[in-house]
């Protein structure tokens, strides 16, 4: 329950939030609406905790990625049929689910929502999206930048009609907007005829997904409705999709602007006096250094996509070369309680490209360009200053992509491809597994051919019958790649040093090796992750990593006893271990 001192401290706070976005407005009134809306029963809202006090996440926590219709049946309704799949495969292994947009929507897979609360009939309904979240952590998006063309908000304001009219951002085509960072190569603005006369709408993704005006309040006021919602139905982990290009400011990059900044700790606010613990991830596709601002001072995005870890994870086991993805693990900072990041090979998007600005050098970009295409893979572009297009991301199922090396196929694909897996869920931060690299998922041409859209080649439908079978015959790949991954994922949801917050350190290993040190909060268990990255076998020294004397100690993923810290030890191609100063099984 809260008191009245509660109510007037968060309203207070949520006043100075306002204040930095909307100067001009009445902000102790726009505080009172948004808090009468989030908590139509105040008895939900609590005084604020400490960030320490709440338990966000810890070793156990994985997240499965999907789409509502990645799994589907002839029998029954897509989202049943995921939540079938789910239980029957996944069971408890995997103990968080995103299901990306689930609303009605007329383009980008469900990014170019049309209804923002309504689950879109050919997937389901409400109710299928709160049994999903009875049994699983739920995480859904919240599509904030821009909506769908066939909206009712963009039919009013085609219809110069309230409120919809002034929901769009809109500019003069006139304008210059060269400094714009964009994602895409098509045109920025989008002509639309309007009862008011021709109006050109801001369009950072494509021309059917328009861009929202968030210096209006009530665009924002809207969102909170939206927010509550989704509370309702059971969603407990927010995405804040493209978030980055929220504010819009002419003559400025219109990307990272304080005000989108300011609007995330507002709703961070919120977040942290609901009686329910809800978790804010920003999906900031952008260089590791602005990526970084997102986490604020502990009162923005509880969660960041580590944007920097596929394309540098990638081009480590395409070339055998660690060096850049050693220098990501050294140079990302130890995330602050209440913050961490959010580890991922793949997703229903491409590998990007803009965060290995500065990161790799292009001549290494190129060489993993030219790989990825080799193996079957797609190049999207964006329009960069000047006008000049520059590859935006690679377009491939992550298991396609382990295919080979810069030297073409090779006979190591499902052992590089577990080497990539094994490498992510021992890192700093939270593992998230798409549904289509659990079950080893070949390119999708079908899909491409069908949409014309080259994400489409990492979106493929699985039919749910078949995809049993093949899980049930352990000659598959699919079988063998879902067994090693569930194998690796139980042994590391037993191991306090892979909490998402405990110690990292990122060890200085032979050329062709990639490794971390773990310690668990407690001091009191050590692990040291270590990859071959290479198609040669490899041996190091063990004394080079300092295993403590005093300990015996494991390799958890093949239950080998090492008898002797001094000696040298072999890794196959490929090969992962995590040497643990405890034995396998829970701690």
């Amino acid at each position: 329950m809260n008191d009245r001192a509660t109510v007037t401290h968060l309203l207070q706070r949520l006043t100075a939030h306002l204040r930095v976005v909307y100067p001009d407005h009445d902000c102790e009134m726009l505080a009172e609406r948004i808090v009468n809306l989030f908590w139509p029963d105040t008895s939900q809202m609590i005084k604020r905790r400490k960030i320490a006090d709440k338990h966000l996440w810890d070793e156990s926590d994985i997240v499965l990625i999907t789409y509502g219709g990645s799994v589907r049946s002839k029998k029954e309704r897509p989202l049943r049929t995921l939540h079938r799949f789910l239980k029957a495969h996944i069971g408890q292994t995997i103990g968080a689910v995103h299901i990306l947009p689930f609303f009605p929507y007329s383009c980008d897979d469900g990014f170019g929502v049309i209804d923002y609360l309504e689950v879109d009939e050919n997937l389901g309904e409400w109710s299928d999206i709160e049994s999903i979240a009875e049994d699983y952590r739920l995480m859904a998006d919240l599509v904030i930048n821009h909506g769908s063309s066939k909206s009712k908000w963009f039919q009013q304001f085609l219809s110069d009609e309230a409120p919809g009219k002034d929901y769009y951002f809109t500019a003069d085509p006139a304008t210059d907007l060269g400094q714009v960072v964009r994602p895409r190569s098509h045109p920025l603005l989008t002509p639309f005829r309007t009862a008011s006369g021709d109006r050109y709408v801001w369009s950072t993704f494509s021309t059917d997904q328009l861009d929202f005006d968030f210096s209006n309040p009530e665009v924002l006021i809207e969102f909170v409705k939206i927010l509550a919602a989704y509370i309702d139905h059971g969603v407990r982990i927010f995405r804040l999709d493209a978030i980055a290009f929220l504010w819009k400011k002419i003559g400025t990059p219109s990307i990272n602007l304080d005000e989108t900044h300011e609007i995330i700790r507002l709703l961070r606010s919120l977040f942290d006096h609901h009686v329910e613990t809800l978790i804010i991830i920003t999906e900031t596709n952008i260089p590791n250094h602005e990526n970084l601002t997102y986490f604020g001072n502990q009162n923005e995005a509880h969660v960041i996509y580590n944007f920097s870890l596929p394309p540098l994870l990638t081009h480590a086991l395409l070339t055998g070369n660690a060096l850049y993805l050693k220098r990501l693990t050294r140079s990302n900072p130890p995330a602050l309680a209440g913050c961490t990041y959010l580890n991922f090979t793949a997703s229903h998007d491409g590998i990007g490209l803009r965060p290995t600005e500065g990161a790799l050098p292009q001549g290494e970009v190129d060489q993993m360009l030219a790989a990825i295409q080799t193996f079957g893979g797609r190049v999207s572009m964006r329009r960069g200053p000047g006008g000049i297009e520059k590859p935006y991301e690679m377009n491939i199922s992550y298991f396609e992509a382990m295919q080979g090396t810069l030297d073409g196929p090779d006979e190591y694909q499902v052992d590089r491809f577990m080497a990539a897996m094994a490498i992510m869920l021992a890192l700093e931060g939270i593992p998230a597994i798409y549904i289509h690299s659990l079950l080893a998922t070949a390119n999708g041409y079908e899909e491409v051919n069908l949409t014309g859209h080259n994400r489409s080649i990492n979106r493929r439908q699985l039919d749910y019958d078949r995809i049993s079978e093949k899980l049930a015959d352990p000659t598959t790949v699919e079988a063998e790649v879902f067994s090693r991954f569930q194998k690796l994922i139980e042994m590391r949801k037993q191991q306090q040093a892979f909490h998402p917050n405990a110690v990292q350190f990122t060890l200085a290993l032979p050329e062709g090796l990639f490794g971390v040190w773990r310690q668990s909060r407690d001091r009191k268990q050590s692990i040291f992750a270590i990859t071959n990255v290479t198609k040669q076998g490899k041996t190091f020294s063990l004394a080079d990593i300092n295993l403590i004397a005093g300990y015996t100690w494991w390799d958890l993923i093949s239950s080998h006893l090492v008898t002797d810290i001094e000696s040298d030890f072999f890794l196959s191609p490929y090969q992962t271990v995590w040497f643990c100063n405890m034995p396998p099984g829970p701690v």
